[in-house]
């Protein structure tokens, strides 16, 4: 009998994992995933990398590479691109089965660029350039400023995940930057297959209302959500525009379910994984929420291309005072801020480690 993520994958979704450490790829531990809970992606982020070294296993690393004269950001890339190197070849199997659909892995600008477009579409090439492998993607916010940033890197072969999107406008408005930078290809004679996907997070918009709505609401806002984003997928995905790029060679920019760990402690553990089962998406989630759906997740019925009762539960929200297109906006602003937050969390961390081991 397959077990609860197998049969996710069977369903048609992928399944990756949000954390990457060097003693996960030393120790075999990423290759386990790959093996026992059907993982075909990976995603970090500064958080993980600031944890990941806050260990203490970098230190020998930082040690050679602080000699060599490397300090701040440019050390800190150097140690992830060689963690998602490695990452990225433990995955090339799968992006070579799967004719690049799937087996990504995932590198962030710094959120320190997020309302500077070309800094950011500056810094997306080279750090694809930089990492040297065919299935690693650039993260880039999908901000109003962020936004010309993902269509010029889709527009100059740059794989992009476009990260930080809340709700069906957002998404929208992702979907429309990479179609964008397809187009400027094709107009240019280019090859218009250039992979991404957009992320959008989801367990935050029921932290953010836990407070402010009756119990009968509680931790139904983010898939309520979630449905209206895919109906919305669902109808690019048919759309004339979609159509006319897929003839000339495009692919679909696949949606991504982020944020999937459940907050709530009185909720399931399991609640955004199975509630986000969709055929053709990704949803990616730390090591605690797989294991626990490999362990007693269940695999219902998908998600309704339409919605479902997306808009019956979205009005009850409303009538409970929720404006749902400001809290979007505010959970992005919000998002960024503390992206950028921990990003400086994370270089202190490193020009701290690299002063230590000196």
């Amino acid at each position: 009998m397959a077990s609860p993520t197998s049969a996710l994958h069977e369903l048609g979704q992928s399944l990756w994992i949000d954390n990457i450490t060097r003693k996960m790829l030393d120790e075999g531990g990423l290759l386990r995933y790959i093996d026992d809970c059907a993982i075909t992606g990976l995603t970090s982020n500064p958080s993980i990398f600031d944890n990941a070294i806050e260990s203490g296993y970098y230190d020998e690393a930082i040690r050679e590479k602080g000699a060599a004269g490397l300090v701040g950001e440019d050390l800190f890339f150097e140690l992830a691109i060689e963690d998602l190197r490695r990452a990225a070849d433990q995955f090339l199997p799968v992006h070579e089965r799967t004719d690049g659909v799937d087996g990504w892995v995932s590198l962030e600008v710094s959120p320190e660029l997020a309302y500077d477009a070309q800094a950011t579409t500056r810094a997306a090439t080279a750090l694809h350039a930089k990492a040297g492998r065919p299935n690693l993607f650039i993260k880039i916010p999908g901000t109003a400023e962020g936004l010309p940033a993902v269509t010029a890197s889709i527009a100059a072969g740059v794989p992009v995940n476009v990260t930080l999107l809340f709700d069906a406008d957002h998404y929208r408005a992702a979907a429309d930057a990479y179609l964008t930078g397809i187009e400027q290809r094709i107009a240019a004679g280019l090859d218009p297959k250039v992979t991404s996907v957009a992320s959008v997070f989801m367990s935050r918009w029921d932290k953010a209302v836990a407070d402010r709505i009756p119990d009968d609401l509680r931790d139904a806002l983010a898939l309520a959500v979630g449905g209206d984003i895919y109906r919305a997928y669902r109808e690019l995905l048919d759309s004339d525009r979609m159509q006319r790029l897929e003839s000339a060679g495009a692919r679909p920019q696949r949606l991504l379910w982020a944020s999937t760990s459940t907050k709530d402690p009185s909720a399931p553990d399991t609640l955004y994984v199975a509630g986000l089962a969709a055929p053709n998406t990704i949803n990616t989630m730390p090591d605690s929420t797989v294991e626990a759906f490999r362990d007693h997740g269940v695999v219902g019925e998908p998600m309704s291309p339409d919605g479902g009762d997306c808009d019956a539960v979205l009005a009850r929200f409303a009538a409970a005072g929720i404006e749902v297109k400001a809290l979007a906006a505010t959970l992005q602003s919000d998002g960024t801020d503390a992206f950028v937050k921990s990003w400086r969390n994370l270089i202190a961390r490193i020009e701290s480690q690299r002063q230590s081991v000196a």
